[in-house]
């Protein structure tokens, strides 16, 4: 049975363009095969504590018995057993004060381990392969480059350390409705087009 993780990270409920895009992608991916599940994180809502010790980002086997909480370790075990067990990863990234919402950033921080997660060789790769889209968006108008403040150390960790096959939706001006100067016309335009890339995205059959 093909997994997807489906992860969001918006502040914004309702309102967030990412949680539509990310939730538009998996109602699609799940009708676009046979036997599909999909496993939710929302970490706004049940927020990851931050990486307590060092330790934690040492691979399990070589980290020791003590100098780190086993209760943040064990809940460790359960994020990385959820994202090594999927072949599909959709990721809420909104941008927040040019970075991603530290709630994503804990995510991270507990999933790349060097040496687990992470190996410079392909060979070693678990996650190699697997496709991870991020979806972004921005309260005003695009600037070039600009996504890459929230999207540059997720493609790090996921593409480069851990070889995933990583892509990227965004929007921006999500903050037409209060901003009309930012037009609202553009914004809907805009959220309309990352709509149909994220849709296509999701259609895209899986390896058998």
């Amino acid at each position: 049975m093909a997994t997807l993780l489906h992860i969001d990270s918006s502040a914004a409920g309702e309102l967030s363009a990412t949680r539509a895009l990310s939730r538009a992608f998996a109602e699609t991916w799940r009708t676009a095969g046979p036997e599909r599940r999909i496993v939710v994180r929302d970490l706004h809502a049940d927020q990851l504590p931050h990486l307590g010790s060092v330790a934690l980002h040492r691979p399990r086997a070589a980290r020791g018995e003590t100098g780190f909480d086993p209760a943040q370790a064990a809940l460790q075990d359960r994020v990385l057993a959820e994202l090594l067990a999927a072949d599909v990863v959709v990721i809420g990234a909104p941008m927040y004060n040019y970075s991603m919402p530290s709630t994503l950033k804990a995510w991270l921080d507990l999933v790349h381990i060097p040496g687990e997660t992470a190996f410079t060789d392909p060979a070693d790769q678990p996650l190699r392969g697997k496709r991870a889209v991020v979806v972004t968006a921005r309260g005003i108008a695009a600037e070039p480059g600009i996504d890459e403040y929230v999207t540059g150390p997720l493609r790090q960790v996921l593409a480069v350390a851990c070889g995933m096959d990583f892509e990227v939706v965004s929007t921006s001006r999500t903050l037409a409705n209060v901003i009309p100067a930012l037009g609202p016309e553009h914004a809907a335009a805009e959220l309309e087009q990352a709509m149909a890339r994220v849709r296509e995205l999701a259609a895209r059959p899986e390896p058998a």
